[in-house]
C-alpha cells in the first residue's frame, strides 16, 4: 500500500514532468486521432499502460510528441520507484555509483560470459553465472565503477541493484546488462540474497502476466526467471503487493487532471 504522503510526492513529480513536456511542444499545431483502448493482452506487444495512463486520447498518435514523451518516460519510473522505495527500504537512491577492485581474472571471466551469451544466448542460469564470477580470486586487482539506475538496501542490509530499461531490448542491451550486473557482484564479492541484481521492465507490452512476455531477443539473451523483473513483479519488489496497480492509478489520475491542459496547449481542439 502506497502511503498518502508518498502518493502526493509521486503526483507532484509527475505533474512537473507533464508540464515540462507541454512547455516544449505547446507551439505545435497538432491534430490527433483516438488511441487504442486499454487491453489485457496483445500478441503485437504494443500495450503501453503508463503512456496511456498519462496522455489524453489522441496524444499517443502524435509522432513528435510521443517520441519525446517515450524517451523521457523512463526517468519517471526511476523516480517513482525511488520515492516508493524510501517508504519501504532503509535506503533508496537513483543513479547509484559503486566502486571497488576486482581481479583481472574476474574481468576476463565476465568478458567471456558476455561473449558466450552473444554467441549462444543465455544457456546458463544467471544465478550460476554470479557464482562463477564471485568465486574467482586473484592477487592483483583493477579498479571498476558501475552505476545502477535504482539502488535499494533493506533494513537487514541486503542490497538490490536494478537496471530499469526498455521492455523490448536489442541484443546489445541484453549482453551489456549482463556484463554490468555481474561486475556489481564482483565488486561487492557477494551473491544473492545478500546482493541481488536485476534487469527491470516497468511494464509488459504483451499484457499483464509475465507468462505472456515473448520478446524474442530478451527471451534468448536474458534469464527471464532469475535476472529479469517485468511489470507487476518489479513494482511489488519496490513497494509490496498492489504497488503496480497503485502506481498506474496515480499515473491515470495525473493524466486525467492534466489532460485538459495538454489538449489546450498542444492545440488538440
Amino acid at each position: 500500500m502506497i502511503k498518502e504522503e508518498t502518493r502526493a510526492k509521486i503526483k507532484g513529480y509527475l505533474e512537473g514532468f507533464i508540464e515540462g513536456l507541454i512547455s516544449e511542444h505547446e507551439t505545435h499545431d497538432l491534430r490527433p486521432t483516438d488511441i487504442r483502448p486499454s487491453r489485457a493482452y496483445s500478441a503485437k506487444a504494443d500495450i503501453k499502460p503508463f503512456h496511456e495512463a498519462l496522455l489524453p486520447d489522441g496524444v499517443l498518435t502524435i509522432t513528435e510528441f510521443e517520441r519525446s514523451f517515450s524517451t523521457k518516460l523512463g526517468s519517471t519510473f526511476e523516480e517513482t520507484a525511488r520515492i516508493i522505495g524510501e517508504q519501504v527500504f532503509a535506503e533508496a537512491r537513483r543513479s547509484y555509483r559503486i566502486r571497488g577492485k576486482i581481479a583481472p581474472e574476474t574481468v576476463r571471466k565476465i568478458e567471456s560470459i558476455a561473449n558466450q551469451i552473444g554467441t549462444e544466448g543465455m544457456k546458463t542460469s544467471y544465478l550460476d553465472l554470479i557464482d562463477q564470477v564471485v568465486r574467482i580470486n586473484g592477487e592483483q586487482t583493477v579498479e571498476r565503477e558501475r552505476i545502477a539506475d535504482l539502488y535499494l538496501r533493506d533494513r537487514e542490509g541486503s542490497e538490490f541493484f536494478i537496471e530499469i530499461k526498455s521492455p523490448k531490448p536489442n541484443k546489445g542491451q541484453c549482453i551489456e546488462v549482463a556484463d554490468r550486473l555481474l561486475q556489481i557482484h564482483a565488486i561487492k564479492r557477494a551473491t544473492p540474497p545478500k546482493v541481488k541484481t536485476f534487469y527491470a521492465m516497468a511494464y509488459n507490452p504483451y499484457g499483464e502476466q509475465k507468462s505472456t512476455y515473448k520478446h524474442s531477443l530478451a527471451v534468448h539473451y536474458l534469464d527471464l526467471t532469475n535476472q529479469v523483473l517485468i511489470g507487476r513483479e518489479f513494482w511489488e519488489l519496490v513497494g509490496g503487493k498492489g504497488t503496480y496497480e497503485s502506481v498506474l492509478e496515480i499515473y491515470r489520475e495525473v493524466g486525467k487532471e492534466k489532460g485538459p491542459d495538454m489538449i489546450e496547449k498542444l492545440a488538440l481542439t
